[in-house]
């Protein structure tokens, strides 16, 4: 019975792919959240009344500290019930859960690790409920692995053609980036977080190599990107980074990749950038 309800919610899920989402996303690239981040991200929510949002910890090595700050932060900003739905520690196959769930206005997906996130969420009720919100309009809101959660390639840091962890890449090598599957809230933009702070332009040409049809999005710490349709608006304190078409992709012998050119674009506070969604 627990299988069919997943067959049947992830049906509905791809029947209704092609249907335009009315929500947004509002992808932050980790580090400090200021207040007038988070005070764009409930405007952005456009929260009533009656509504809710409701905070995925999943991620999180400290998912019930995570959780204290984003919502001492959000009460800043708004009067609304916040709730804590660690699917870690209960039944992801709780209706009344992931109704609740699909029913909230703002769900924001807390840092941590985007790998431990997904293997909670994955073929699940849980990825289900989350794209029904944002079909009807929720906003769905991350933070470092919470943001990389966006992408249907999700970046997972790991080298293929390194065993030692680095947090940014050496060379450029050909299938050389791990890929996992990500929410795919983005079908066709990879996201990139802590990117400037990090240095992770070799990670995202990378990806772009692997995935040269889709455009590459690399956001800074304390920075974010607001997504609506084929547009993202930058929002926060430093920058973000935008790759795509690259020109006469090849790979040589060795592995090494080479192109001759790709768009490459530094965009701030304001600034609004095409996206493939």
């Amino acid at each position: 019975m627990k299988n069919l309800f997943i067959i049947i919610a992830l049906l509905g899920l791809a029947l209704s792919a092609g249907a335009q989402n009315k929500g947004n996303l509002f992808i932050i690239g980790g580090g400090d959240r200021s207040n007038e981040l988070i005070k764009q991200l409930v405007s952005t929510a456009d929260l009533k009344t009656s509504d809710y949002i409701v905070v995925l910890p999943m991620a999180s090595e400290v998912p019930d500290t995570g959780f204290k700050y984003i919502s001492a932060q959000l009460k800043i900003q708004t009067n609304a019930k916040i709730r804590n739905f660690n699917f870690a520690k209960h039944d992801v196959n709780d209706k009344k859960w992931t109704d609740s769930l699909a029913g909230a206005k703002l769900i924001y997906i807390l840092g941590g690790d985007q790998s431990r996130f997904m293997s909670v969420v994955l073929n699940t009720p849980i990825y289900a409920a989350i794209h029904k919100a944002y079909r009807n309009g929720a906003t769905i809101a991350g933070t470092s692995a919470g943001a990389a959660v966006m992408s249907k390639y999700m970046i997972t840091g790991k080298q293929l053609l390194d065993t030692v962890y680095k947090e940014t890449f050496n060379k450029l090598w050909d299938k050389n980036i791990e890929f996992a599957e990500g929410m795919g809230l983005l079908e066709n933009t990879i996201i990139d977080q802590h990117f400037l702070k990090r240095n992770r332009y070799n990670r995202l040409v990378s990806a772009l190599s692997a995935h040269p049809n889709m455009v590459c999005v690399g956001i800074d710490e304390s920075t974010a990107i607001i997504v609506h349709g084929s547009k993202a608006t930058v929002a926060g304190e430093s920058q973000v980074i935008r790759l795509a078409n690259p020109k006469a992709l090849k790979t040589t012998d060795k592995g090494l990749l080479k192109f001759s050119q790709a768009e490459f674009g530094i965009f701030t506070a304001g600034d609004v950038m095409d996206i493939k969604p």
